[in-house]
């Protein structure tokens, strides 16, 4: 067991280097090993992140230089990963982060992120130079151009982890590092982006845009940007077909959004994913009242059954220790073998063995996996609470009854045992009371001859010291009579001042019968903890219908229940990440209406937030994973990820209607609103389709979640990827035709309040002119 605040990998390198080093001084045939070490599945964590870390990189440069088809512009791109990432580490070294699979997680899913305002950036200031302008002047005034839209990105993206940092309970706990980190990740690559970028732009000019000398190569980008062409000239088609069929499109959009919401009952939920480690932990039980050594013999059975499976490297059995306690219960470690070296995953090697225990007689399995991110070993927790022991036992009995019948729910299991032999001894009080003997002095006199005291101590020939303890021979305290003989003293004396002594029978009355094992309390009221795993069906779904079924089951006046255990930080982490997603919302709105100097533009681009839902339930459906603490954190990224196409298409529209948009002269010419976002469809697509391909493929090794403990990771990847590709794909038509919808509405209550306004003129002053917001008509 670590120190608290040291690090796990640390700490087990020392041990395993001792362990190395103690084993020269054993004498042959003895050998030291280490049976289990947590460390392990963290230092695979770590590598697993670490490669689709790279991985993701790699990708995401191929995708630059598949749409630039340039060597110099992909190096001049790709530059912002080492470089954002660099200053990311300095920035975790700074806060007191360490690398770890969260930090890493973030990093990897932030790669598509980090190279995003770069693509932005390095693509228009190409578009410029194909326009005619020289490589200092496309490379100042591209950048310039696009400022906006880059801020408004990288601010919102800020705006939804920051949050997401700082979010109260487990999930908070779980995510701070990962939200702070992305957060300033996204940070410095914005400033590589304005600055470094540009500069290389300038200086290093790229002679050819698209690359020469491999004829296969330059033959596949040429025909890549046919291809990307012919899209943009589809595009431009279809949005403005939609632009004129305005209803229709909405329509469609609201039909998509609202028809996913019919996929979530088919989406379990679950506070973290089951992840392959490569070792699963087996909790069972014997009969009550057994003795140590029959609970050992049961245990080599159980541990031959397992030796038999090839998956199975060893196990370890404890008895009576940690979460086991008592001479019955007992706690098995299985190590598998590498993930890599098995067809079959542990989930189902948990069922395999959970079928094959059965059939050992006189063993009970309670359990079957490894603790959860809450520290729960089994998925559904929940207790009943009450005064009574004896009804407690009977409700707890009816719930099990109840709760077996539900599907997918098996170890099924309660704190409250059967009860055990125990000797009860009830004083007469009265007659105590006269002879001067107590409850408290009859515990004191019976402790140290039926338990042991220990006395002294001993100096072995070792030089080691150990207790001395005394108690009665195991013949004197074997049977009841034993025990009735036992002499107490009392409080009387005799002639010699001596304290009288009588026999125990004498003050109380010994029966032999039984009583419960262990009594729990909670809240002031006494409880029975009940817990139980899932196999087929999400721990979600099990915990709703053990929650309906306790709702039958109409509990006594002053009797209650409660879930504990990952149900609960199910619960709570819901609840947070709703308040996350709310303030996210809410500071995106507030920094896009600050950015743009609009009130309704804001709730145009903010059109792409509902249609990620879509996505996301379509990938986690199709991916086999469910709602958990990871798939709500990559929909709460989604919030700020999924409105930068939408940015980058308001922005273009915006200036392209203000003129401010300059040709190789350095002249620009206002467009009507309809020519604005047609152009805005043409000249952007091929940006918003490098950020896109670029954040999907970055995620890609990640939701794929092929390494050791990947399946924990994995819904993350997936809800982020199917977000993004359905609100890409929507956003394009959808986002244009709200933009015109709000536009209009703005315009609408703009004539409305000048007509007023010029009404009140007659009678009022002129200066409530100044009254009148600065929202004005667009260009109709």
């Amino acid at each position: 067991m670590k120190a608290q605040g040291e690090n796990t990998v640390d700490v087990a390198h020392g041990i395993r280097a001792e362990v190395q080093a103690l084993q020269k001084t054993l004498p042959p045939g003895v050998k030291l090993d280490i049976t289990d070490d947590s460390s392990l599945d963290i230092e695979n964590s770590v590598n697993e992140v670490k490669g689709t870390l790279i991985e993701g990189a790699l990708l995401t440069i191929a995708i630059v230089f598949l749409f630039l088809g340039s060597w110099r512009s992909t190096v001049i791109t790709g530059l912002t990963l080492p470089i954002a990432l660099i200053g990311t580490f300095a920035f975790m070294f700074a806060a007191g982060f360490t690398i770890n699979v969260i930090t890493l997680m973030a990093l990897s899913l932030c790669v598509g992120l980090l190279i995003d305002d770069a693509i932005v950036v390095r693509e228009n200031i190409v578009r410029h130079v194909q326009l005619g302008a020289d490589h200092r002047t496309a490379a100042l005034d591209g950048t310039k151009e696009i400022a906006l839209a880059v801020l408004a990105t990288t601010f919102s993206i800020v705006a939804v982890f920051l949050p997401v940092g700082f979010m109260s309970g487990i999930i908070g706990r779980f995510f701070h590092q990962f939200g702070v980190t992305v957060a300033a990740a996204v940070l410095i690559s914005m400033f590589v982006s304005f600055t470094l970028d540009p500069m290389l732009s300038s200086i290093w000019p790229d002679p050819a845009l698209h690359v020469r000398g491999t004829r296969h190569l330059a033959r596949l980008l040429a025909f890549f940007e046919r291809g990307v062409e012919r899209l943009a000239r589809f595009y431009q088609r279809q949005l403005g077909w939609s632009l004129k069929h305005r209803i229709t499109t909405l329509s469609v959009a609201a039909a998509t959004f609202f028809g996913s919401l019919f996929l979530v009952p088919l989406i379990g939920t679950e506070f973290v994913p089951n992840a392959d480690f490569s070792t699963t932990q087996i909790g069972l039980n014997t009969p009550v009242g057994t003795s140590l050594e029959a609970t050992a013999d049961k245990v080599r059975q159980v541990e031959a059954a397992l030796a038999q499976y090839p998956e199975v490297r060893y196990s370890y059995a404890t008895i009576n220790s940690g979460n086991a306690q008592g001479k019955n219960n007992a706690l098995i470690t299985v190590r598998l073998k590498e993930r890599r070296a098995r067809t079959r995953g542990v989930l189902e090697l948990n069922q395999v063995f959970r079928t094959r225990l059965q059939n050992i007689a006189g063993v009970v399995v309670t359990e079957i996996g490894m603790p959860d991110g809450a520290g729960s070993s089994q998925a559904v927790q929940f207790s009943l609470q009450g005064d009574n022991l004896d009804e407690l036992r009977r409700l707890s009995a009816e719930a099990q009854r109840r709760s077996q019948k539900i599907p997918g729910l098996v170890d099924l299991d309660a704190s409250l045992k059967d009860d055990k032999p125990i000797v009860a001894i009830d004083v007469r009080r009265e007659l105590a009371s006269d002879l001067g003997v107590g409850v408290a002095e009859i515990g004191q006199a019976l402790r140290p001859l039926l338990s042991g005291a220990a006395i002294s101590t001993w100096r072995a020939p070792d030089d080691q010291d150990y207790d001395v303890s005394v108690r009665l021979p195991s013949a004197q305290r074997r049977n009841v009579d034993d025990l009735s003989k036992l002499m107490i003293a009392t409080s009387r004396t005799d002639a010699n001042g001596a304290p009288v002594l009588v026999p125990l029978r004498q003050v109380a009355a010994i029966t032999e019968t039984t009583g419960p094992d262990v009594i729990g309390r909670r809240d002031l009221s006494r409880e029975v903890e009940i817990s139980a795993n899932v196999m087929g069906r999400s721990p979600g779904e099990v915990a709703a219908d053990v929650k309906k079924t306790l709702d039958e089951m109409r509990l006594p006046a002053g009797y209650r229940y409660r879930f504990g255990g990952s149900t609960k930080s199910m619960n709570e982490s819901f609840i947070y990440s709703v308040q996350a997603l709310a303030l996210a919302v809410i500071f995106i709105y507030m920094i896009l209406a600050s950015q743009f100097g609009s009130f309704l533009q804001p709730l145009a681009i903010m059109t792409s937030l509902p249609l990620t839902l879509v996505g996301v339930l379509l990938a986690l459906l199709l991916f086999g994973s469910t709602l958990n603490m990871f798939s709500i954190i990559g929909f709460i990224m989604l919030m700020g990820l999924v409105t930068k196409n939408a940015i980058l298409l308001v922005d273009f529209a915006n200036q392209a209607r203000r003129g401010t948009l300059l040709d190789a002269k350095g002249k620009g010419h206002p467009m009507t609103r309809t020519d604005a976002l047609l152009e805005a469809a043409r000249v952007r697509l091929r940006p918003i389709l490098m950020t896109t391909l670029a954040m999907i493929f970055g995620m890609l090794p990640l939701a794929l979640g092929l390494g050791e403990g990947g399946e924990q990771r994995g819904p993350l990847g997936q809800t982020v990827i199917g977000g993004v590709i359905t609100s890409s794909l929507l956003t394009l038509v959808v986002v244009p035709v709200a933009y015109t919808v709000l536009d209009d509405f703005g315009a609408w209550v703009t004539r409305k309040w000048r007509r007023g306004a010029k009404g009140k003129t007659l009678i009022a002053p002129a200066e409530r002119s100044r009254d009148i917001p600065t929202e004005v008509d667009r260009v109709p």
